[in-house]
């Protein structure tokens, strides 16, 4: 089960983003968005619905708190989420984050598999092989007729879709920004799925269209050197934080805490 012993936390610089904290009504075009019911099992680790009052769950909704607290101080809307890594959690991460930020529906949340080398949300989540972020790229052709809103989770998704190109040229192509700036505006949020900073480029790619970064990092598995390195490729400005996952402990700590909280 994925947890998180820290969020180390980098604040940003003051500003108005001219934005409310209330969610955005959702448009006729989203509202026109085919839905697909899935079913939350433990493949996909989605501690969010399978195990609400866990660890893993509580942290994601303190990570939901801190985004929401720099949304409200910067122009904030658009994050990749990527790893040193493979195997550090990115991807789990990113499924419960928009799980979390889209609180069941109230907000409008897109979540983007952009890692075409090895897409896993949408299997994880049950879904049969969808046209999505890929034949966007390759036909350069309207994205919101790519996307599903995933129930009872809450959020859009735009699955990575199939190609037979070299992914990280095909999202070297300007359509890429097409895509991301035609959806950014109807969104509370949008998180993109990207693969691991080493060996590829495609996050530090990602990165450069939108506004900030997160880095998940698993305890005893990322040495020190690759987050570093992560962290340079990325930008220092531009990583707005670094998510520990799968630290030891936590779990003992929240079960005390509950042990002793059921004999009030």
């Amino acid at each position: 089960m994925i947890n998180f012993s820290e969020i180390l936390w980098k604040p940003r610089k003051s500003g108005s983003s001219g934005q409310s904290g209330r969610s955005r009504e959702t448009t006729p075009e989203l509202q026109r968005v085919p839905v697909d019911e899935v079913k939350v099992d433990p493949e996909t680790r989605i501690a969010m619905v399978l195990d609400p009052r866990s660890p893993a769950a509580d942290r994601f909704r303190f990570l939901r708190m801190k985004l929401r607290e720099v949304k409200d101080a910067v122009q904030l809307r658009s994050l990749v989420i990527t790893s040193a890594l493979p195997q550090d959690g990115k991807s789990t991460t990113a499924l419960n984050l928009a799980t979390a930020l889209s609180e069941k529906g109230k907000r409008n949340v897109l979540l983007i598999e952009a890692d075409l080398y090895h897409p896993t949300l949408a299997s994880r989540l049950g879904l049969k092989q969808l046209p999505g972020l890929a034949e966007c790229l390759e036909e350069d052709s309207n994205p919101i007729e790519a996307l599903r809103r995933i129930e009872p989770l809450g959020f859009y998704l735009l699955p990575a879709g199939t190609t037979n190109a070299n992914p990280t040229e095909l999202l070297q192509e300007e359509s890429l920004a097409r895509v991301i700036q035609t959806l950014t505006p109807m969104f509370d949020w949008v998180l993109i799925d990207t693969p691991p900073v080493a060996p590829l480029t495609d996050a530090i790619l990602l990165s450069r269209l939108v506004d900030a970064s997160l880095l998940v990092v698993r305890a005893g598995h990322t040495p020190e050197k690759a987050v570093e390195e992560a962290v340079n490729l990325l930008g220092q400005s531009h990583v707005l934080g670094i998510i520990f996952n799968c630290a030891e402990g936590l779990d003992r700590l929240y079960s005390a805490y509950y042990g002793y909280y059921g004999k009030k």
